[in-house]
C-alpha cells in the first residue's frame, strides 16, 4: 500500500510538468526511470536556509523581513527577496525546491540536497565557526551517501549519485577575509582554488561526475564595494576585482586538468564574471531599471548591508519593486536577477556556460 501511495506522488508531479514518467520502485522509495538528483554546495549565493539552524551572526543569516517577501511571503534564510539560483535549476531540471540539509524534518535525499551556508568559504578560517566550510559540506554529503546506501542499496546509490549534477559556487567570503600581510595575491587564490578542487576531487571519490562550477563575479562593481569608496561615482572599480580575476584565470586551469586526470569528469563552467559585469553595467538589456544600487540598504548606491535592520544598522531603506533591480541587498542578486543568471546557467551558450551547460548535463 506504501509503494502505491509512493507511485502516485510520482506520476501526479511528473504529469504536472505535461508528462508522464514510469518509475522504479525499492522498497517503498520510487524513481522515475531517468531521475536526475540535485546536490547543493556553496555560500550565500546558494544557502536556501542551512544557516538557520546554526549558531551564528545576523551577517550570515537572512531569516528575517524583508528577506523572501517576494515569492515566499516571508522570510526563510534565502539572501534574497525570493527564490535563489538552485530554486530556478531545479525547476528547469524538473525536480522539487532542493531542502537544506540541516531542515530538522526528515529528508530521503533522492531529490538531491543543499549543503550551501551563507559567509562559507573554501578555506575553513573563513568566517571560522560561523559557517558550514567546504570541507565540512563534503563531510555531510558523505553522510548522505551512507544513508541513501542503506535505502537504495549500493547498485542503486552509484547509479544515482553518477547522475546526479553538482552546482557549486564559493570563494567570494575568502577573498573578502584575505590578510595581504600573511599570504600573496597568488599563493592565497591557490589555496581557495586548491579546496576547491580537492572537494570537487573528494565528490567525484565518492560517485559524482557532473558539476555546475561558478567563477567569481564583478566583485569591484557591488553596491557594498562602491560604497565603502570615496568619491565613486557609480562606476566598476577594477582594482577590487583582482582577487576574482586570479581566481577565475586558474580555475579555468584547473578544471581542465580535472578533466584529463579523473575518469568521467564533466562540467558546466559558468562565466559569471564578465555576465555580473554585463547586467549590472547594461541593465536595460535585461529589463532592469537599476544595476549599480540596491533595493534593500542604506548609505551610497545602498550598499551598507543594513537589509532588515539587524546588522549594526537599524535604518535601512527598501524599494517598492524588486524585480527593477538587479541587486536586492548590497551583495546579492533580486529574485529576478536569479532567474536571469539561472537561465543562462542552465541553456547558455560555451562562451557563457561551457564546455557544457547545465541543460546538457541533465540531460546526458
Amino acid at each position: 500500500m506504501a509503494i502505491k501511495k509512493f507511485q502516485i506522488y510520482f506520476l501526479i508531479f511528473f504529469a504536472s510538468y505535461g508528462m508522464l514518467i514510469p518509475t522504479r520502485c525499492l522498497g517503498n522509495i520510487c524513481l522515475p526511470k531517468e531521475h536526475i538528483a540535485l546536490f547543493v554546495f556553496g555560500d550565500s549565493l546558494f544557502d536556501v536556509g542551512n544557516n538557520n539552524y546554526i549558531n551564528t551572526s545576523f551577517d550570515n543569516l537572512a531569516n528575517y523581513s524583508p528577506y523572501g517577501e517576494t515569492f515566499f511571503n516571508y522570510p526563510n534564510g534565502r539572501f534574497s527577496d525570493g527564490r535563489v539560483i538552485p530554486d530556478f535549476i531545479a525547476e528547469y531540471a524538473k525536480v522539487p525546491l532542493i531542502q537544506p540539509y540541516l531542515f530538522p524534518g526528515s529528508q530521503n535525499y533522492i531529490e538531491g540536497i543543499n549543503f550551501a551556508s551563507a559567509g562559507a568559504g573554501a578555506l575553513a578560517e573563513t568566517h571560522q565557526g560561523l559557517v558550514i566550510d567546504l570541507k565540512t559540506q563534503l563531510t555531510y554529503f558523505k553522510n548522505v551517501k551512507k544513508e541513501l546506501r542503506q535505502k537504495l542499496g549500493d547498485e542503486e546509490t552509484t547509479s544515482l549519485l553518477a547522475r546526479a549534477v553538482y552546482l557549486i559556487n564559493i570563494g567570494s567570503n575568502d577573498y573578502s577575509v584575505y590578510l595581504s600581510e600573511k599570504y600573496t595575491q597568488q599563493k592565497y587564490v591557490h589555496m581557495v582554488v586548491g579546496n576547491l578542487t580537492t572537494v570537487i576531487q573528494g565528490i567525484h571519490e565518492m560517485g559524482g561526475r557532473k558539476f555546475g562550477v561558478l567563477n567569481q563575479p564583478s566583485t569591484g562593481c557591488f553596491p557594498v564595494i562602491k560604497a565603502v569608496v570615496n568619491g565613486t561615482k557609480g562606476s566598476c572599480l577594477e582594482e577590487y576585482s583582482t582577487l576574482a580575476k586570479l581566481h577565475n584565470n586558474l580555475l579555468v586551469v584547473e578544471l581542465h586538468k580535472l578533466k584529463k586526470q579523473i575518469k568521467g569528469f564533466k562540467y558546466s563552467y559558468f562565466n559569471f564574471f564578465d555576465f555580473s559585469f554585463e547586467v549590472i553595467t547594461n541593465p536595460s538589456k535585461y529589463g532592469f531599471k537599476e544595476g549599480g544600487v540596491a533595493c534593500c540598504g542604506s548609505g551610497p548606491y545602498k550598499g551598507y548591508f543594513s537589509c532588515g535592520g539587524k546588522r549594526g544598522i537599524k535604518d535601512y531603506d527598501l524599494c517598492e519593486n524588486p524585480s527593477e533591480y538587479v541587486f536586492f541587498d548590497a551583495v546579492h542578486p533580486t529574485e529576478r536577477a536569479n532567474r536571469i543568471i539561472s537561465q543562462f546557467m542552465w541553456s547558455g551558450n560555451q562562451s557563457i556556460a561551457g564546455p557544457y551547460n547545465l541543460k546538457t548535463l541533465f540531460e546526458d
